[in-house]
């Protein structure tokens, strides 16, 4: 395997086969591949784009880069969830306990937060006690004697897709379709789920800006999972504000506890309910997306899903006696936001919300970056909501040493309030390989 002959190869806009694209990624991962080539490599797919059959085989290789889950002991259809991510996404800590408590065997993992997207792992470290870090063994061992485990992307598996992110990050080539639909699928093909949902976030507070870029991502993605014979059910949803009404990693928690409690932001909440039913309905306990919602919402209503949530805690050494009692996040250090004026919230900018919570230590500009899992901040009104001056909007929850008068203007200015009241959707497109 010659990689600067696939270089030029690539850049001049030819197709390379199945046994170069292996041999290329092999060589990657082993080390006998440098990564200045592997970098001019990704540059060249970027402008030139990879066919459907390069990006399968490219998927492949990433996949077989390691090994591969073997979740075959655990009786039922193995269930995985992944989104794209973007800002107040909690999503993954409501739905994979009401899954779960649903008798769909839940096998997810997750990774950490890099820029303005928070990460499942970062929030799950926050709980006390809670161990992210599973082998492959003790996963697999929860999932078959609880139902669910959420723990840490290990190193072992994909390690050609931990490489190749991370070179991507550098090198300006993220963003690149082929690029990250053979990634996040390498990774749940690895996984060795049966099932995968798929949650494509599109607007200012995702990686995915426009809407017809994530519906060729959510169709790509798709497309790779029918051909590694996973089924895929896959939504395209909106991320043009935030999710939740938590931006944070313990604060997030918060929420999430509140959803499965029946509360929780109105989004968050309705997305969750339609998410956890595509779950349930890809682990056949459900014969259609409506009657996994329907179970979805008995989960919550029983009180089965929280108990779920504290189950999985437990199980992985966490400690969930706060559920019920108090918040997660330390309220000593909040500091509170005020409407100025009457009116509506018309807007809410993600990623200027998200961005103050970054400078509070909430967040990573790098992986290696340093992240305080208590900081963060709290909507106290939705988009569309009526407002009262001087009414609580939200509040910040910082530490000693932050400039929090400061922080909390930046936030305030990242919430308009005036006369119209805006309806934001939540849902653009839906897809299931099985009706392809």
């Amino acid at each position: 395997m010659n990689a600067e002959r696939l270089i030029e190869k690539k850049r001049d806009g030819g197709v390379l086969t199945a046994e170069e694209i292996r041999g290329l990624i092999e060589g990657y991962t082993a080390g006998d591949v440098p990564d200045y080539q592997m970098a001019a490599w990704c540059m060249a797919v970027y402008f030139q784009g990879l066919t459907a059959a390069e990006t399968a085989a490219l998927t492949r290789a990433m996949a077989a880069s390691g090994p591969r889950a073997d979740l075959s002991s655990i009786p039922g259809v193995k269930v995985d969830k992944h989104s794209t991510g973007g800002v107040g996404d909690t999503v993954t800590l409501v739905t994979a306990p009401i899954a779960a408590a649903a008798g769909v065997p839940i096998a997810k993992l997750s990774g950490r937060s890099l820029g303005f997207t928070g990460g499942t792992v970062d929030k799950l470290s926050a709980i006390p006690g809670y161990r992210t870090a599973l082998s492959f063994e003790e996963f697999i061992r929860q999932v078959r004697e609880h139902g669910i485990a959420m723990a840490g992307q290990s190193a072992e598996l994909c390690p050609a897709d931990a490489l190749l992110y991370a070179l991507r990050d550098a090198t300006g080539t993220v963003e690149s379709l082929p690029l990250i639909a053979s990634s996040v699928m390498s990774k749940k093909i690895a996984a060795g789920a049966d099932a995968v949902v798929l949650d494509v976030k599109c607007g200012r507070g995702a990686f995915m800006k426009n809407r017809k870029a994530a519906e060729a991502l959510m169709e790509e993605m798709t497309a790779l999972g029918t051909a590694a014979g996973i089924r895929v059910i896959a939504f395209v949803t909106d991320m043009e504000i935030p999710l939740g009404c938590a931006i944070g990693n313990s604060v997030e928690v918060d929420e999430a506890v509140e959803v499965l409690s029946g509360g929780g932001g109105q989004r968050l909440a309705a997305l969750s309910k339609t998410i956890a039913g595509a779950m349930i309905c890809a682990g056949e306990k459900a014969e259609t997306l409506a009657e996994g919602r329907r179970i979805a919402e008995a989960m919550i209503e029983s009180g089965r899903a929280l108990d779920k949530l504290k189950e999985c805690i437990a199980a992985q050494g966490g400690d969930a006696s706060w559920i019920g009692v108090r918040p997660l996040t330390p309220q000593d250090g909040a500091y509170d936001v005020y409407a100025g004026a009457d009116g509506y919230v018309e807007d809410i900018r993600p990623v200027e919300l998200a961005r103050v919570v970054m400078d509070m230590g909430g967040g990573r500009e790098k992986k290696e970056d340093d992240v305080d899992l208590t900081v963060g901040l709290r909507l106290w009104k939705e988009a569309g909501a009526p407002v009262a001056k001087g009414e609580k909007i939200l509040t910040l929850y910082g530490r000693d040493g932050l400039p929090m008068e400061a922080l909390a203007r930046r936030a305030a200015a990242a919430v308009r309030i005036g006369p119209e009241r805006n309806v934001f959707p939540l849902i653009y497109r839906m897809a299931d390989s099985r009706e392809a």
